[in-house]
């Protein structure tokens, strides 16, 4: 699979200034919704364009810590490798792959960890936020951070797409990279976040941040009749209909506001500060808008679902290409620690 130009990830990093590597993964947790979308695919998919390289993981060796049905897995990560392409990643400019397919990151993983700080996970976002609400945690939460700065230092990748609550994982790689730099010599790249642009907030049907964990999730690839009754069943306030409204603090509206362009939006700001309207209008208009946003993606996605095995020998490709990058990587933090001969 053609990912630009070969990349000699044993060179010095001199020269790295006008060079953007980029990796990222998204996990199988289940079918993406428009939070996905919005707040991180989209932006990968215009990454590919930008980058000299990219990768994209499904990864679903974080996912095991929330899925635990085998088959379940297996599904959940073919389908959002034909969600990813339906969407527009192109295997001719992005290399896709499955974490668990490189198995250079777990043996990468055991390395970084028996240098990172106890303390240094112990204040990571998630297994604090589990511990503090009294549920338990396992090992997997707790050295998630570890396996995810392998994800990263594996590939030489400089430039990490995250959202905002996501920068404190990219620290973490940078703190063991510095460290395992600072005592066996060069060996990894050190990375840095892009922000992603998440001013677009993502509204579920509740007005809460869009979520599985919350159930209020909207599908990227719904039936449209199924989806269309989704949106209609979105709770709405309960004003008179020719009370004036703001539209900024309406999720019924930043939602329209995903889809729509500037001219449709201010059409729809000004008529909810007129009043004289039923929310039954905007979700119609909501739900046509989608509808079509989505129309040709659901389209390749059926011709994906259709041909499976084509959509694994991309995944296949992507595996051996990350793995050639992966093993250059391992081999040099192997001779730098000892573990190798020379």
């Amino acid at each position: 699979m053609a990912t630009g130009r070969p990349v000699d990830f044993l060179n010095t990093f001199s020269d790295r200034t006008s060079i953007m590597r980029v990796l990222s993964g998204i996990q199988p947790t289940g079918r993406f919704h428009w939070g996905n979308y919005f707040g991180a695919i989209k932006q990968y998919i215009d990454l590919q364009n930008e980058a000299e390289d990219a990768l994209y993981f499904i990864a679903n060796l974080h996912a095991l810590t929330t899925v635990r049905r085998a088959e379940e897995l297996r599904s959940l990560t073919l389908d959002a490798a034909i969600d990813l392409l339906a969407l527009g990643l192109d295997p001719s400019r992005a290399t896709l792959f499955v974490q668990s397919d490189v198995p250079e990151v777990s043996e990468l993983c055991w390395i970084l960890m028996t240098g990172t700080p106890l303390g240094l996970l112990e204040r990571c976002h998630a297994y604090k936020d589990k511990k503090a609400k009294g549920l338990s945690a396992d090992t997997g939460l707790f050295a998630y951070p570890v396996l995810m700065a392998a994800d990263i230092l594996a590939y030489g990748s400089d430039t990490v797409p995250v959202g905002e609550d996501q920068i404190q994982h990219i620290e973490v790689a940078r703190d063991l990279a510095a460290s395992f730099n600072h005592h066996f010599g060069e060996t990894f790249v050190m990375p840095k976040a892009k922000v992603l642009d998440t001013s677009a907030r993502v509204v579920g049907t509740d007005g809460e941040k869009m979520s599985k964990s919350y159930d209020n999730t909207l599908v990227l690839m719904e039936d449209p009749k199924v989806l269309r009754k989704q949106i209609m069943r979105i709770k709405t306030d309960s004003r008179p209909m020719e009370e004036p409204k703001d539209p900024e603090n309406d999720h019924l509206f930043q939602l329209f506001s995903l889809f729509a362009d500037e001219s449709q939006r201010d059409e729809m700001a000004a008529m909810y500060r007129r009043g004289g309207f039923g929310y039954g209008t905007v979700k119609k208009d909501l739900a046509d808008l989608a509808v079509s946003h989505f129309a040709e993606a659901r389209e390749r996605r059926l011709e994906l679902e259709a041909k499976p095995e084509s959509v694994r020998e991309i995944l296949t490709d992507g595996a051996s290409t990350a793995r050639k990058k992966a093993a250059e990587v391992l081999l040099r933090a192997k001779r730098n620690c000892g573990v190798a001969t020379e």
